[in-house]
């Protein structure tokens, strides 16, 4: 038995995902109506949904919506699995607070949008005691791939946002990119090939850019900052001249500025990740 505390879109689609494996689930959500049709039993409460089960899966909003539901309910000897999207530091502190009720919080991330949960391309980070999650890796396994990340709990939040930290941008990027050629009057259907043939290549510089991060060396016979800078600015020209917003390809342009002043102007364009990293190069790592 499990029980999913959460039916908005992917609550729903795990509980589908999980109904058609065969699993008996428990679902409590505050609009009772949205586990119509799911094939699942619908709790009355939420204490009656947490008796259902030891394995809890929430699908919310964001962790404050877990404090809000659960706060004043029992959860000793719960295993709380909680892929709601919020920052690595509030899972840390959710775990410790499960832990103080009797309970254990496993951190993750559902890595596919809710179309797709339960298929061959669903994956999901998770961190937390690894006994736990492969206890229940064959549950757990059938809203995606099991993809574990390390003890710390909020590692699995912190790769789910990393992954999205590049989707975001991509597909920010993307919009700009179309409204940057519409503004010339190019039909964006026209402009999609190209995209795509983008998109697919930029994998190609992820490689020989790791090798730069973990030798610390940033040769830029290639291609240096400087050179990237200006076609930075040269980006941000073109769309206040097309009347397209400039703050996607200024932000970027500013990484090149601050770059070229802390003297990695002749560098390549990997050596980005100094001024990245550097907001966080005196906190301490978090371990695996």
């Amino acid at each position: 038995m499990i029980t999913v505390i959460g039916l908005g879109p992917m609550g729903q689609a795990m509980v589908r995902s999980l109904r058609k494996a065969g699993q008996e689930v428990t679902v409590w959500n505050r609009t009772a109506s949205r586990a119509e049709g799911l094939g699942a039993t619908i709790a009355p409460t939420v204490a009656e949904a947490l008796a259902a089960s030891e394995l809890v899966i929430l699908s919310l909003t964001d962790y404050k919506a877990m404090y809000d539901i659960l706060g004043g309910e029992t959860i000793g000897g719960k295993v709380i699995v909680n892929l709601s999207s919020d920052t690595p530091d509030k899972t840390r502190a959710a775990a410790r607070w499960a832990e103080e009720r009797g309970a254990t919080l496993i951190g993750g991330g559902v890595m596919v949008p809710a179309e797709l949960v339960g298929t061959d391309k669903a994956y999901v980070f998770y961190s937390g005691p690894e006994d736990l999650i492969r206890q229940y890796e064959p549950q757990l396994g059938i809203i995606g791939a099991v993809r574990y990340v390390g003890t710390d709990p909020a590692l699995g939040q912190l790769f789910y946002q990393a992954q999205l930290d590049i989707f975001l941008t991509a597909l920010a990027s993307y919009l700009h990119a179309t409204a940057l050629v519409e503004a010339a009057g190019v039909p964006a259907a026209e402009y999609l090939p190209y995209a795509v043939e983008n998109f697919d290549m930029v994998s190609y510089y992820l490689p020989e850019a790791l090798k730069h991060i973990e030798e610390g060396k940033y040769p830029g016979d290639a291609a240096n900052v400087i050179m990237m800078g200006a076609t930075a600015d040269h980006i941000v020209g073109a769309s206040n001249e097309s009347g397209v917003d400039s703050a996607l390809p200024y932000a970027v342009k500013s990484m090149y500025d601050r770059a070229i002043a802390k003297g990695h102007g002749r560098d390549n364009w990997t050596s980005l990740y100094e001024v990245v990293k550097s907001a966080a190069a005196d906190r301490p790592a978090q371990g695996r």
